[in-house]
């Protein structure tokens, strides 16, 4: 469907690399915002290029489109499975969005807000690289407008009505070992996957175990990612399921009467964050939520908001195809009722060589020589990601994120392989040196893509399905599982979850995102095993039940040399080492 609103006038914001030592360059984000429609009255600054949008725009727009029938083209973005060094899936998402608004349609960029714990930890900064990027982008990493603050906080706050209910005469008969709501922080911090609170008795309250969860993957982070308006998000939070009474019946965040305080604490962090790419384009920036243990995606207003004032969106989801894409399809669409018009797979000459078992001990320098048969071997994997898109009806484009040492002949074995496994297409971008300009390709294949004919949409599991058999449709479809085998604590939680009456939720998997499989160390494409759940957790105000594969912690750790160590102030109090 052609749009009919008016061609974009592009305009370059400045290079990446130039934004971070003038930040004054950067296009001023009111003008950002009039671009696409919004009023000043729609929007709330922070700071010099960081502005939220109200709900209230959020729902006009959206309905002047739809009734317009000018809303948005919906791409998502995710990726073959991940080295640890990443395969530049932001990076893409907004070099592809930047090359649309080149050849001339108004293009947007939404992705998720980087978590302290990654930016600090394993990681650093998430803004996207290159002449790819958010900006402004230490505001982006460093927590822009306080979205986890508010998240951490409603969550707490719940956990602390909690006990202090049990406390003050426990007048719902909250069975204490059936507490399973966690409390919150934004650093990663192993000491805190357990713990025993209420020590030392009396005024102390009362002692029980506990656990701490990164704010990236608590569930109100899920809600606020899957809410689709401000009632929405109201009822998600009333549904909340803090703990059990002892006859095993569900004590709810409403029945605590917390429900309405958690609604006003995430007032403003409801109202997504508008900020620019590094050519001055929008990026829409809302919720974090981690792919492998949570949904990972960026949140449904965002996507909304996206679509109503962008002839094109891309929206990025995390890690493979097997953990966000997987979890965008069968939980976030669900929630939304958007389906993506195509898929762009990103991959890499490089992790297809690791995939191809090549680069494991050798140094850096080995995957900078040309090896098509290694880039063939470790292609099964891209094919794999590229059949598990396929399950849901969706088109694919492969975006093969380009390095200077990869040569055409890496280039037309991926692409081979690709279009054999039912790609559209596989197209080498050069973004990451070139912004926009190099992703020229990418984008007027991707336009064309959704201009196609749309293919019926296929969720993966009817909604009725039991979760166990949900649970195992995933593991055998999109992991290529031989089966599932259940500890007794998951088919015990299999039990209690479906006898109180939440049967019919989604399945949100937690396992390795570096492997097909829930062992990080199979590469490739792996064969002949066996997925081992040990846990299962309710999120009944997310809509879905987590299941916790064999060795999955929901508190990642702090790594020997965390990137914190080089992270500090310079002399002129400029950030150094955030990236």
């Amino acid at each position: 469907m052609e749009c009919a609103r008016p061609p974009v006038q592009h305009q370059v914001a400045v290079s990446a690399l130039e934004a971070r030592g003038h930040p004054s360059t950067i296009r001023p984000i009111a003008d950002v915002a009039r671009e696409i429609g919004l009023a000043d009255e729609d929007t709330e600054p922070f700071g010099r290029g960081v502005v939220k949008v109200s709900l209230q725009a959020i729902d006009r727009l959206h309905a002047q489109a739809v009734q317009a029938g000018v809303q948005g083209r919906y791409v998502l973005v995710t990726a073959m499975t991940p080295t640890r060094q990443g395969e530049g899936k932001t990076t893409t998402a907004v070099g592809l969005a930047e090359a649309l608004r080149r050849i001339g349609h108004r293009a947007g960029v939404c992705v998720r807000q980087p978590s302290l714990g990654t930016v600090l930890g394993m990681r650093g900064g998430a803004a996207g690289e290159g002449r790819c990027q958010v900006l402004p982008a230490e505001a982006l990493n460093l927590g822009l407008t306080g979205d986890f603050d508010a998240v951490a906080t409603a969550q707490n706050l719940a956990a602390a009505f909690v006990d202090n209910s049990m406390f003050q005469g426990n007048p719902h008969d909250i069975d204490r070992r059936s507490i399973r709501w966690p409390r919150t922080i934004e650093i990663n911090d192993r000491a805190l996957r357990r713990a025993t609170v209420g020590l030392g008795g009396g005024a102390n309250g009362i002692r029980r175990r506990s656990e701490w969860v990164p704010t990236a993957v608590s569930e109100v982070m899920e809600i606020l990612a899957l809410a689709s308006d401000g009632a929405d998000l109201r009822r998600r939070l009333g549904r909340i399921i803090l703990a059990d009474d002892t006859t095993g019946h569900p004590v709810t965040a409403e029945d605590l009467h917390v429900a309405g305080a958690m609604a006003v604490l995430l007032g403003r962090a409801a109202r997504p964050n508008l900020l620019q790419t590094s050519e001055g384009g929008p990026a829409f920036v809302h919720t974090g939520s981690w792919a492998h243990l949570g949904v990972g995606s960026s949140s449904v207003l965002a996507d909304r908001l996206a679509l109503a004032t962008c002839d094109i969106v891309c929206t990025e989801a995390g890690y493979g195809s097997d953990l966000g894409a997987e979890k965008f399809f069968d939980i976030k669409c669900r929630a939304s009722g958007l389906i993506p018009d195509a898929v762009v797979l990103v991959a890499t000459v490089r992790a297809l060589k690791v995939h191809g078992a090549i680069g494991r001990v050798a140094g850096p320098e080995t995957l900078d020589r040309e090896d098509v048969a290694a880039v063939r071997r470790g292609a099964l994997n891209l094919a794999a990601h590229i059949g598990i898109v396929r399950l849901f009806g969706v088109p694919v484009v492969v975006a093969v994120n380009a390095f200077p040492s990869d040569t055409a002949a890496e280039f037309e074995a991926i692409r081979e392989v690709a279009v054999n496994a039912g790609a559209v297409d596989s197209i080498p971008a050069r973004h990451f040196s070139q912004g926009g300009e190099g992703a020229l390709d990418l984008a007027s294949a991707v336009w064309k893509t959704t201009s196609a004919s749309p293919q019926p949409f296929r969720p993966l599991y009817p909604e009725e399905a039991p979760l166990r058999e949900k649970i195992e449709t995933v593991a055998v479809r999109v992991y290529g599982a031989s089966g599932v085998d259940f500890s007794r604590v998951a088919v015990r939680a299999l039990r209690h979850f479906e006898d109180v009456g939440f049967g019919r939720l989604a399945v949100c998997m937690a396992k390795s995102p570096y492997s097909l499989s829930d062992q990080a160390d199979a590469l490739g494409r792996p064969t002949g095993f066996r997925i081992k759940v040990s846990d299962l957790r309710l999120s009944a105000g997310a809509g879905f039940v987590t299941a916790l594969l064999a060795g999955t912690r929901m508190m990642p750790e702090l790594p020997a040399r965390p990137r914190a160590e080089g992270i500090d102030v310079g002399p002129r109090g400029e950030i150094l080492g955030l990236f």
